[in-house]
């Protein structure tokens, strides 16, 4: 679809839950829903938001419509790279299904049952968030010495693969090096997970400069079938699992404007939440921006 036609869909009320289906929910995380097909799996991403991984109150209207288009469109530029969880003819599958309501078909995925890597795959690119804190204190992101005198959002001299635990709902990842890494997945799987990451960050990186975006940094997820064979699912490369920033007002020494929800994180810190359930509600003001900062990175992306 085109940026226009999926615009025009967002609606005006945020769905912050995805219910009446007539298949079973089996899980409900941050954003997304995951219904048992059968012989696959639906993802339906809701307009939920979540910060400081807790579950805001009020959702971004066509957020997880945003998100999915986006990530349908990754996933058809990276399939050249390793094949993804997505079922051919998405729209087919879900018709053959039952499910023929465009606002769900327009948030939702239909996709293999895979087994998910026990490990979350980050790429830093750019030095900032958590990797500048870190860098400040002790030279190191994640444990890789880095050269002295780099300053907030300079990029790297070579992107980090940075990889984390899956923590359970309500708490915090934890960073890892290659040895636990390789430790949780296998070493053959976690050098796969280490190269497809890198690889999915670099065609990001130079997709998102010709769309007048710099990928700053993002997250990947992987999963394995019943032979061990690697997928890239989940989402990919959107505004909620990366960071993106405008290219003409990027500089180094600061923390640049994104496209992504740091603008949410930017007003929570300004009004002094504890970070703790439950969260504050958002001002209208600053739902408005943050659906505009999906938008843009949508139809940059989209043209």
């Amino acid at each position: 679809m085109n940026f226009a036609s999926i615009s025009a869909s967002l609606p005006a009320k945020a769905v912050t839950s995805v219910d009446g289906l007539p298949f079973p929910k089996i899980a409900s995380g941050k954003v997304r829903e995951i219904f048992d097909l059968g012989d696959a799996l639906l993802l339906t991403a809701s307009d939920r938001l979540s910060a400081f991984d807790v579950i805001l109150p009020d959702g971004i209207p066509g957020k997880g419509i945003i998100l999915t288009q986006i990530s349908l469109f990754w996933f058809d530029l990276a399939k050249g790279l390793l094949p993804n969880h997505l079922f051919p003819d998405q729209i087919g599958e879900m018709n053959r299904r039952g499910i023929t309501d465009p606002d769900i078909q327009l948030r939702s995925m239909v996709v293999r049952k895979l087994k998910p890597l026990a490990i979350e795959c980050i790429v830093r690119g750019y030095l900032v968030g958590s990797g500048w804190s870190s860098y400040q204190k002790s030279g190191e992101v994640c444990g890789i010495k880095l050269p002295l005198g780099l300053r907030q959002a300079d990029r790297l001299p070579v992107p980090l693969f940075t990889p984390t635990t899956k923590a359970p709902k309500g708490q915090h990842d934890e960073p890892i090096n290659d040895t636990q890494g390789a430790a949780i997945v296998g070493a053959d799987l976690y050098e796969q997970v280490r190269r497809a990451s890198l690889s999915l960050y670099h065609l990001g990186h130079d997709r998102a400069a010709k769309a007048g975006m710099i990928l700053a940094d993002t997250k990947f997820e992987f999963g394995t079938d019943e032979s061990g064979k690697l997928y890239l699912i989940d989402e990919v490369l959107t505004p909620d699992s990366s960071r993106y920033w405008p290219a003409e007002s990027y500089a180094p020494n600061q923390s640049p404007p994104s496209y992504d929800k740091q603008f949410v994180r930017d007003h929570l810190l300004a009004i002094k939440w504890n970070q703790q359930p439950p969260a504050p509600s958002l001002p209208v003001e600053i739902i408005e921006r943050t659906k505009d900062k999906y938008l843009t990175a949508l139809r940059n992306l989209l043209g």
